[in-house]
């Protein structure tokens, strides 16, 4: 049987949230727009779907805005709040290990005219509140750091960042989409103006996201038509989706403390285990706070897509943190942004747990793991020689 461990990538979409879809699957009409009796059902539906996370966000329901996905509330996000502000320079502050929705986005602005600061990140991933502030120059408009990285795991203090930005008059905007099934999403407590999410993350449907939005933040629409969802995303709504994503993500609330814990103990349980047996290996951002389910660890001596397909031939699904470029190899945008050896942005996997997980499957992945990294390695000086039980593969964990 294979044990999936990519839930970092997409979660499966869980019964109770396809249950809450499939009335709106099938070929009865449900255009929320609509005035008639159908119509009307169709608003009910939506409208509960909107209350329910609003009120899961401690938001009120006009708040919530419905997105086809995270890449869509990032890009109108970032996009929106920075257009909604522009003048002569406006600038914008964001992070290297974004996600590509949002550096793409301030790739974008920089081409009409908006200044980009890209703050670098130490070995961890970690922004310092110092370095943030000191990127606030006169002229931003907009910082947007995310979270939670969804290849590290790094976890940031984003409550502490967007009081910084308040103070100075910045909007500032989150990328909660790796976080929401693991931590708390008070945007209250968090400070923040501007929150993404996507449904797929916490076993939702896929296609469907949501964007808060601080009553008072300036957002210029990247999408105009009808109108839809308060003028800021025009579009007939996805019904079935927002039903779905509203079930899974109070589901995924509701489940959070002791699920969160679950895959804690497992998370550690797996590097412990990888760590005691495979030599030259370490836990990347190990020294930061994580998300619970996920861990990257570096494999010295070997290349990231070499593992990945090993290890999906002997039946693990798990992602390359080293992505290919163009065949050429190129480590992912995160790893580069790391201070970390070559070898690490080279060799990195990100394995990501969830619900389907078990600790059989940590120990037997863990095997596969020593199987896979003993069969494709290619020993070298950089390598030495490693004698089981020598510590070997733990004394680079923090290197």
């Amino acid at each position: 049987m294979r044990i999936y461990a990519d839930h970092a990538a997409t979660t499966p979409l869980r019964p109770e949230a396809q249950a809450a879809m499939l009335p709106y699957l099938g070929d009865a009409p449900r255009n929320a727009s609509s005035l008639h009796a159908e119509g009307r059902r169709a608003r009910a539906v939506l409208e509960e779907g909107r209350a329910s996370v609003a009120r899961l966000l401690g938001a009120a329901p006009r708040d919530v805005v419905f997105t086809s996905g995270g890449t869509e509330a990032d890009n109108l996000a970032v996009v929106g709040a920075a257009r909604a502000r522009k003048a002569p320079g406006a600038r914008v502050v964001t992070a290297a290990t974004e996600h590509p929705a949002v550096l793409r986005a301030c790739e974008g602005l920089e081409a009409e005219g908006f200044a980009v600061t890209v703050l670098p990140v130490d070995s961890d991933g970690c922004i310092g509140p110092g370095a943030f502030a000191a990127a606030l120059q006169p002229g931003t408009v907009l910082a947007s750091i995310m979270l939670a990285n969804n290849e590290l795991g790094t976890v940031q203090p984003i409550a502490e960042l967007a009081r910084i930005a308040r103070a100075r008059g910045v909007t500032f905007h989150t990328d909660a989409v790796a976080a929401a099934a693991a931590l708390a999403l008070d945007v209250e407590a968090l400070g923040i103006d501007l929150l993404s999410l996507s449904a797929h993350k916490f076993y939702g449907p896929h296609g469907v996201g949501v964007l808060y939005v601080r009553p008072g933040t300036l957002l210029a629409p990247l999408a105009v038509g009808g109108g839809q969802e308060n003028g800021l995303r025009s579009g007939t709504q996805d019904v079935a989706g927002a039903a779905g994503l509203a079930t899974a993500f109070e589901l995924a609330v509701a489940e959070r403390p002791f699920e969160s814990a679950r895959l804690a103990a497992l998370r550690d349980r797996f590097e412990a285990t990888v760590l005691a047996r495979v030599a030259h290996c370490r836990v990347n951002a190990r020294g930061a706070p994580r998300l619970p389910n996920v861990s990257s660890i570096a494999f010295r001596g070997a290349s990231a897509t070499t593992l990945l397909v090993a290890l999906d031939l002997a039946g693990g699904a798990v992602s390359a943190g080293s992505a290919c470029a163009s065949g050429a190899g190129e480590p992912s945008h995160v790893l580069a942004a790391l201070d970390v050896p070559p070898w690490v942005r080279h060799g990195t996997l990100r394995f990501s747990f969830g619900k389907t997980t078990g600790v059989q499957d940590v120990e037997r992945l863990a095997r596969m793991v020593e199987d896979v990294v003993g069969a494709v390695r290619v020993a070298g000086d950089d390598l030495g020689t490693f004698h089981p039980g020598s510590g070997a593969g733990r004394s680079e964990v923090h290197s």
